[in-house]
Parts: structure tokens; C-alpha cells; sequence
């Protein structure tokens, strides 16, 4: 391959893949409960029609206006966060490990270590919280 059309490849590739330190247009909010998890729900993706696209669009604010970001699938387990109309803002990528499964008193955007983005709430289910 020549070095001009790898390169094109290679950013193509990354276009694409998962950014986990993408800043967000609106970020997500996690804390500020001093007794409570940092969010406060966990979710289950669900209802995505195979026959469709199959995946469910990880976007940087909440709104089909905003970028997407990732795609999450049928049964992909998910942090809810923030809720935003019928959009949720969501940690995902480690679930057990992405540090907000415990208190955070002051409300703040999320920094990691995991992946966050908003989701339609249409395709979540509720599992905890």
C-alpha cells in the first residue's frame, strides 16, 4: 500500500473507532449526593431491531444533532447518569470499574476511566437503581 493511501486508511480507521478521552459537546454529569452513587441507575440495552441498523448510537450531547461518538448493541450494560428528556447521559465501557459505583459529593462532568456519551432512553431498560 502506498504510504499516501495508508494514511488515508488510518484516519478513516480512527474516525470511527471509540474515542474514550473525546471531550463531549454536553458532558455528563455524574455526583453530587453525598450518600448516593456518582450515577445512580444501571441499564441494559434492549429492543434494537436486527433487521435495522442493530446498534444504538453513543452521541456527544442528547439530541440526533450531536456527533455519534460509539454504538453500543442488544445487551450492553450501561451506567445512567444524567437524564435529559428521553436521552440519558451515561458511563459505560467497564462496568464495576469505572468509578461511579460510589459517592461523589460535588457534581461534576465525568473524566473517566470509561467511555461516556448520551444514549436515547427509548432503547434502555432499567436493571438497578
Amino acid at each position: 500500500m502506498r504510504p499516501a493511501a495508508a494514511l488515508v486508511a488510518a484516519v478513516a480507521c480512527l474516525a470511527v473507532m471509540p474515542a474514550q478521552g473525546q471531550s463531549l459537546d454536553v458532558p455528563v454529569m455524574v455526583g453530587g449526593e453525598a450518600d448516593l452513587d456518582a450515577c445512580t441507575g444501571l441499564g441494559r440495552v434492549a429492543r434494537l431491531d436486527p433487521a435495522g441498523d442493530g446498534f444504538l448510537a453513543v452521541r456527544k450531547g442528547p439530541s440526533t444533532d450531536y456527533a455519534k461518538i460509539d454504538e453500543l448493541y442488544n445487551g450492553d450494560e450501561i451506567h445512567l447518569c444524567q437524564e435529559h428528556g428521553r436521552w440519558w447521559g451515561i458511563v459505560y465501557g467497564g462496568i464495576g470499574g469505572c468509578g461511579v459505583g460510589s459517592p461523589v459529593p460535588r457534581r461534576m462532568a465525568y473524566k473517566g476511566p470509561c467511555r461516556a456519551g448520551w444514549v436515547h432512553g427509548r432503547y434502555v431498560d432499567f436493571i438497578a437503581g
